[in-house]
């Protein structure tokens, strides 16, 4: 087995090490704590929501399913069409609606779901990456 040598790195003087290693960076954006930078938080928080929703094959499916339909679904239609049980589609269901991706309204007992224009445009977006 071969020995290996580790040399230590050069260091600076206690003068480099008060400035620091580098240049500090330049700002870039909008300050935190700033109207501009709260409302650019806002923004990269709901991005980061519709991508956790879009994130999971099933989601994305249902998604791609509500996009092709002219009329809204009913539940049971979207039930059908995946192994998976109701609770289960409806827990996948809210969260593609608390993204923003799907809208749904309730018709006596059933609820019936579309895609929103944001939720297609995002499907659009990710096929546009495939």
């Amino acid at each position: 087995m071969s020995e290996t040598t580790i040399t230590p790195l050069a260091t600076g003087t206690p003068a480099d090490a008060a400035s620091g290693c580098c240049n500090p960076l330049p700002a870039v954006g909008p300050a935190a704590g700033t109207d501009e930078g709260a409302r650019v938080a806002r923004r990269a928080d709901r991005l980061a929501e519709r991508l956790k929703a879009l994130a999971d094959p099933t989601r994305l499916r249902m998604l791609d399913l509500l996009a092709r339909q002219r009329e809204p679904l009913c539940v049971c239609e979207i039930t059908a069409r995946f192994p998976l049980r109701q609770p289960t589609i409806s827990h996948h269901i809210r969260l593609l609606r608390e993204a923003g991706l799907v809208a749904g309204e309730k018709r006596g007992v059933w609820s019936y779901y579309w895609a929103t224009d944001a939720g297609r445009r995002c499907l659009a977006a990710l096929e546009a990456l495939a």
